[in-house]
């Protein structure tokens, strides 16, 4: 489509009235890249007060500057374009463009009709515009009308109608159709030729195969990189996506862009990999990439997951701009901090400013309730959430609302609330509150709601373990037993807990009992040395969360190798003094290991931070964060 612009003056105008060349007029030539619908009217007056109204050279170029502002409406491209006397290719091509870029592509192939009909001609021009109208929303019996008069006219030789086919049986998800027109011309594709599969590929979830063909392009750019970037992290391969990065600037050919560096963030974000996130974020300052409001609100979710929320802030604070996105993040950020009366805080400066909170914003709000044991706030700000702001409850406000009662140990509201509720509780809502019940010893009730889970979703390893939780809390062995038995004859197991610590630019993974470190000889030697420590200093093991009639000395034995406890072990041996231990773990940290944690930050004077789960939970000088409410 741009090469429809920039070829235009091999169109033959007429000469106009006044014999002015148009590119010397004024109207036209002093027209921004983006101009707004007061300068493109202002120039269509200038136009009209020079007679141009009926020429179809200066109309055309008219048409082409409303083909790149998102201001005009499709009414006022119709206008423009029926003054023209007898209209050419280029006067039609650019206001297909026009009407492309709306939100009904139909307008764009029933205008390429009333072509037809009067007799105007189209081109290789016309076709690439047709087709990526197609792409956006995708329609795949349409499309293939425009790649029949395509092949009709001759046009499917053409290099930019062959990308804008494969881009559209891509979009299509017809990957049959765009890899026949990708291979029919082996010795004249280009970097988008590929990049239009790469892209299918992706957007299917091929990623296998996506990753064979970037590996035999002949030309990458910052697309072709990009692409596969998004590929590995929205199809949760997040330590692929992460290591294609760094391989791409390590490259040093292509330019990152936003889109990428926002995707590689997030990927950090979700893993808790700070030296990742920060690599990303010297990237930004080294290039002087200008800080977006999206690039900003990613740094603020990266820096807040991995734990580091005073950066997130002091970045949310240097935010030249903010949108409801930035101040979401920032409140669902010190939420999972534990940080409950700074989230109420910021919302109210949301307010403030004139931002309207949205349904992720009170998300946050009651997840920071939650956290913090707000109970009476948290009930305020539910209400609120529809009186003052129309905003209707979803799933997760009601789990929000029954972890805030159930963690504050009001079962019997968190039960009444379900019961109330205006949708179907989902499975969630109840093992929520079967949690709870584990919590503030409701074995009655648990026991009741734990099958209920189990009924509903069989193939859920953690029913099964609450119940058997629950089942052993009262020590009703047999019954932990049957459980067990249970959840075997579904070919159900229970989930591995694992714990991430990332160390000179390394991730390291453990799973509870982990021998295949190359280090583990030495890392369980560590541990013995620290339970040492901490038996000296007064530590006593809480062995309530092992599952089986066993002796406690053997149930210590059991949490002594959790994964936690051996990321910490292996941090206190690579990890300088004066660094925090920082640790991403699956599952939720039990009780014992979260006084474990806490001993060690005070005995062997170490910080250590811990993502869970549930929440974050910052050890320091023997307490933590969350003033063990978790």
């Amino acid at each position: 489509m741009r090469h429809a612009i920039s070829r235009r003056h091999h169109f033959q105008a007429p000469p106009t009235p006044r014999n002015v060349h148009l590119s010397s007029l004024p109207p036209l030539s002093l027209l921004p890249p983006s101009p707004s619908l007061s300068q493109i009217l202002q120039s269509h007056t200038h136009l009209v007060a020079l007679g141009l109204a009926k020429s179809r050279a200066a109309m055309g170029h008219l048409l082409a500057a409303c083909a790149i502002s998102p201001f005009p409406p499709p009414s006022y491209f119709h206008s423009v374009y029926r003054q023209i006397e007898l209209p050419n290719v280029f006067a039609a091509n650019n206001l297909l463009r026009c009407l492309a870029k709306g939100q009904n592509p139909h307008q764009t192939l029933a205008f390429y009709k009333s072509m037809r009909i009067s007799g105007v001609p189209t081109n290789k021009f016309t076709f690439p515009i047709l087709l990526h109208a197609y792409t956006r929303d995708p329609c795949p019996s349409e499309g293939t009308q425009v790649h029949a008069h395509a092949l009709k006219f001759g046009f499917c030789e053409d290099l930019y109608v062959r990308n804008a086919l494969i881009s559209l049986y891509s979009a299509c998800r017809l990957l049959y159709e765009s890899k026949k027109v990708f291979d029919e011309f082996p010795n004249s594709r280009d970097v988008v030729s590929w990049n239009a599969m790469l892209v299918g590929y992706v957007r299917n979830e091929q990623i296998v195969v996506a990753e064979e063909m970037f590996d035999q392009m002949p030309e990458r750019d910052v697309i072709s990189w990009s692409t596969l970037i998004m590929g590995y992290v929205q199809n949760g391969d997040l330590e692929k996506g992460l290591v294609l990065f760094s391989e791409m600037v390590r490259n040093g050919s292509v330019s990152v862009n936003e889109a990428t560096l926002v995707t590689v963030l997030s990927a950090s974000a979700q893993l808790g990999l700070l030296e990742h996130g920060t690599f990303v974020h010297s990237i930004i300052k080294n290039v002087k990439f200008p800080l977006t409001m999206a690039l900003g609100t990613a740094l603020v979710d990266m820096y807040a997951k991995c734990g580091c929320i005073d950066l997130a802030r002091y970045v949310f604070d240097e935010l030249p701009k903010r949108d409801i996105f930035a101040w979401n993040a920032m409140i669902c950020g010190v939420a999972t901090h534990g940080q409950g009366k700074e989230a109420l805080e910021l919302f109210q400066r949301s307010i403030d400013e004139g931002f309207n909170p949205t349904a992720v914003t009170f998300v946050g709000i009651l997840n920071a309730c939650s956290r913090a044991g707000l109970v009476n706030e948290g009930r305020h700000f539910f209400n609120s959430m529809v009186r003052d702001y129309g905003i209707e409850p979803e799933m997760e406000h009601y789990g929000c609302m029954v972890d805030l009662f159930g963690r504050a140990g009001c079962v019997p509201e968190a039960l009444e609330l379900i019961e109330g509720m205006s949708i179907k509780p989902d499975c969630v809502l109840w093992a929520t509150l079967l949690g709870a019940c584990k919590m503030h010893g409701f074995i009655e009730l648990g026991i009741i709601i734990g099958k209920k889970l189990i009924k509903l979703e069989p193939g859920h390893d953690g029913h099964y373990v609450l119940l058997a939780a629950l089942y052993a809390k009262a020590k009703k062995w047999e019954d932990v037993i049957e459980v067990r038995k249970l959840m075997s004859s579904h070919c159900t197991s229970k989930v591995a807990g694992w714990s991430l610590i990332e160390a000179n630019g390394r991730l390291h993974k453990f799973i509870a009992g982990d021998l295949d470190h190359k280090e583990s000889s030495k890392i369980y030697k560590m541990i013995e040395m620290i339970g040492k420590k901490l038996v000296e200093a007064g530590y006593l093991s809480d062995v309530s969360s092992v599952l089986h009639d066993i002796e406690d000395e053997e149930k210590m034995n059991v949490i002594n190798v959790h994964s936690e406890r051996l990321a910490i072990a292996y941090g206190l041996m690579i990890i300088d003094q004066d660094r925090p231990i920082r640790i991403v773990k699956n599952l939720r940290v039990c009780v014992d290991c979260h006084e474990f944690s806490k001993m060690v930050s005070k005995v062997l004077v170490r910080e250590i931070i811990v993502r869970d789960g549930s929440r974050f939970h910052h050890f320091r000088d023997g307490s933590c964060s969350c003033l063990d409410y978790w």
